[in-house]
């Protein structure tokens, strides 16, 4: 019998997980553990691992050519669809304190697309080889420029079988043309609750009065095309962070039953700002913190609220194709399908190369709507999107649901080499895994009511969380 090579992570000073390259895991304790390093596995040993498909008789037998399968698929990101970032504007109404974008004044000149540049994107559109496409509207504030999005919305229904939009709105203004836009079926909003009144106050508007208008305007979107089409979320100024029953009764109130909790982004206005979020070093903590609280309150209540980003962690483990969120991607290779086009034209590979180009950091364009992709640039960006081959990746159990950001690296080291397990992105998600595998082999009820809630579930089976003899 061969076993195929297992990685392993101790949860604790009792228990590890334990995972081969396909994602297939287990839980054992530390004397599995060392059986299996010192090559001494015993009769029961072997029978879970065949059992569980993480050994195989022969080449070609039933548990070998599972295995394979399972890891192909973890290789595999579906193609076939497009998911573009556009950005025809960088002015704002706003002056949020972590803007990551270094958006420009509402007055502002020269930060929208013109007629030429508006023509190029849609013929850049048009040539994607793909029927379908998912575009994002991103700013500044996408709708101080509804004419273009209107524009590109009446390309891409014509050239594309299927087509969604998503527009990151703030949600300040809501005129009846804005209003009459998100109408259609076909487009979604996402915009950004901080949590109480006056922490959304201090973090975005700066404002009472504004942050009124904006929590009306939000009861009035969500009457209008209800809460499956919008979704929100908060970013944490771990300065201040807010309490967690406070920020998701804040979510509750208007009837939302997710959130995507993450912290400030070092990036934009934000790095002078809120320069202690280039470590975010309370992150961790907070976040565990935050979902021990919402698990107990989901259990208290009978109210189901999900953080969106753990809940997709945990389907990360549980299933293949599960590649929604390119963070998480792997291989996430930079292509024209997956880009982000600038208000100037100029396409990047992701929003936060873009962020880093509009503080004259370092140029991560692949290209520009008028000369087109740069193939060149696309190669050298190519090999920092995979995590296989990285020697901290390799020897960690959750490499097959976690991904690589190279450009967050360069962000907050200067440097895409650094070591993967000193980097911000390897602490966060190594922390965010580690959560996500206690919470499969919780047996707390209240921990149990929420995953299976999350999972689309009746219960946890005991198939989730295999423990070797």
């Amino acid at each position: 019998m061969q076993v195929w090579p297992l990685r392993f992570r101790d949860l604790d000073d009792r228990r590890t997980i334990l995972a081969d390259e396909s994602g297939a895991y287990f839980l054992a304790d530390s004397g599995f553990v060392k059986r299996y390093a010192r090559d001494v596995l015993t009769p029961s040993d072997k029978k879970f691992l065949r059992d569980k498909g993480h050994a195989f008789e022969w080449e070609g037998d039933l548990a070998h050519t599972g295995f394979l399968t399972r890891w192909s698929r973890r290789q595999h990101v579906g193609g076939g669809a497009a998911y573009v970032i556009l950005i025809p504007t960088l002015r704002c109404d706003l002056k949020c304190s972590y803007c990551q974008v270094s958006r420009a004044p509402f007055a502002a000149q020269g930060f929208d697309w013109d007629d030429e540049t508006l023509q190029k994107v849609l013929g850049f559109l048009g040539g994607l080889p793909v029927e379908e496409i998912q575009i994002e509207f991103q700013g500044g504030e996408p709708f101080l420029r509804l004419d273009l999005l209107q524009a590109v919305a009446a390309f891409a229904r014509r050239r594309f079988r299927r087509v969604r939009f998503v527009v990151c709105s703030n949600l300040q203004a809501l005129g009846e043309d804005v209003l009459a836009f998100l109408k259609s079926e076909d487009v979604l909003i996402s915009t950004s609750l901080d949590g109480p009144h006056q922490v959304h106050t201090r973090n975005r508007t700066g404002d009472d009065a504004l942050t009124d208008i904006f929590l009306r305007n939000l009861e009035q979107v969500i009457g209008l095309v209800g809460l499956e089409r919008i979704s929100a979320l908060p970013t944490i100024d771990m300065d201040d962070p807010p309490d967690p029953e406070d920020l998701i009764a804040a979510y509750e109130e208007f009837g939302f039953t997710s959130l995507y909790l993450r912290p400030v982004n070092y990036q934009g206005f934000a790095r002078k700002s809120h320069p202690a979020a280039r470590t975010s070093i309370n992150w961790n903590d907070y976040y565990r913190g935050f979902v021990e609280a919402l698990i107990a309150r989901n259990a208290r209540t009978g109210r189901v609220m999900e953080e969106y980003y753990l809940a997709h962690c945990l389907r990360r483990i549980l299933a293949t194709g599960v590649d929604g969120h390119t963070d998480l991607r792997n291989p996430n290779i930079p292509t024209g399908a997956n880009a982000v086009i600038d208000f100037d034209g100029q396409i990047y590979p992701s929003d936060e190369a873009r962020m880093l180009a509009r503080i004259r950091q370092v140029d991560l364009s692949i290209g520009n709507v008028s000369d087109g992709l740069d193939q060149k640039k696309l190669a050298v960006l190519a090999p920092g999107h995979i995590n296989n081959f990285d020697p901290d990746c390799i020897h960690c159990p959750y490499q097959p649901f976690c991904g690589t950001d190279p450009i967050d690296d360069l962000s907050r080291s200067g440097r895409i080499d650094v070591p993967r397990r000193e980097s911000w992105f390897c602490q966060r998600h190594l922390a965010a895994f580690d959560l996500a595998m206690e919470l499969i082999y919780s047996r707390d009820p209240a921990v149990e009511f929420s995953l299976s809630r999350w999972l689309g579930l009746e219960n946890i089976p005991e198939q989730l969380s295999p423990v070797a003899p």
